[in-house]
């Protein structure tokens, strides 16, 4: 599996839980407002050693009870051939498995919940189901056939029956309060939904694309309210 990189300790990625962040390498969307550039394109990680997953489980396996869970981010986790197995190692010590995704990839998200391999997730929804708004948002990369994955995931996601939220960044230029109520009223009935603002001053995708910028204090209440009509949703 392919590592870009590895946080040891965090209280906010597994809710109430201690975890670890594993971060993967590779995605197949170009999010313009998406701040891991360098775990994203090929370019900047080509040829890149990366973490070997065994500095990883070292880790974990001298921190035991320390360590509560291991969650799997990137880039895109569904990506990577291994990832079954290294969740499977994660499950062997007694850990907590749970993985952020964009569900792009419904065969391999199935396939770990079938066998038992996770038991959070947390998924971003980039924007309205509806194709163009949705390949606004992943930088033009959608296919159809991508799309379908999107919305087979959620609906795998919402009926897995195990602990999962779900997720958007917003930024002006590509979201509006209509497109996140759409968005909820897809997802009606969810108790975690959050909402987090575009941020400035850090390196994007994007970066150069004047249309994007964050919402006001003012806006974001605007598209909190509409989104409350639909879900339980928050900033975060």
């Amino acid at each position: 599996m392919r590592i870009g990189g590895f946080q040891k300790v965090s209280l906010m990625d597994y809710p109430g839980r201690v975890s670890s962040i594993v971060f993967t390498m590779g995605c197949n969307f170009r999010c313009p407002f998406c701040y891991v550039p360098n775990l994203v394109l090929p370019e900047r990680f080509r040829g890149a050693e990366g973490i070997p997953p065994s500095a990883v489980f070292s880790y974990l396996d001298s921190h035991k009870g320390l360590i509560d869970a291991v969650v799997v981010t990137g880039g895109e986790p569904t990506m990577q051939a291994d990832l079954p197995d290294f969740l499977r190692k994660v499950k062997e010590r007694g850990l907590l498995a749970g993985i952020e995704t964009q569900g792009s990839n419904t065969l391999m998200l199935e396939s770990l919940l079938s066998a038992g391999l996770v038991d959070y997730i947390g998924m971003d929804i980039k924007n309205a189901l509806e194709f163009d708004d949705y390949n606004l948002a992943t930088g033009g990369m959608l296919s159809k056939q991508l799309f379908d994955n999107v919305k087979k995931s959620i609906a795998l996601v919402r009926e897995s029956g195990i602990e999962h939220e779900f997720r958007t960044t917003v930024a002006k230029g590509i979201h509006t309060p209509e497109s996140i109520g759409r968005l909820c009223r897809y997802i009606r009935g969810e108790e975690r939904y959050f909402l987090q603002n575009f941020r400035t001053g850090v390196e994007t995708i994007g970066n150069g694309n004047a249309s994007l910028s964050p919402f006001s204090q003012g806006e974001l209440d605007a598209i909190l309210s509409e989104a409350r009509k639909y879900v339980n949703a928050a900033l975060r």
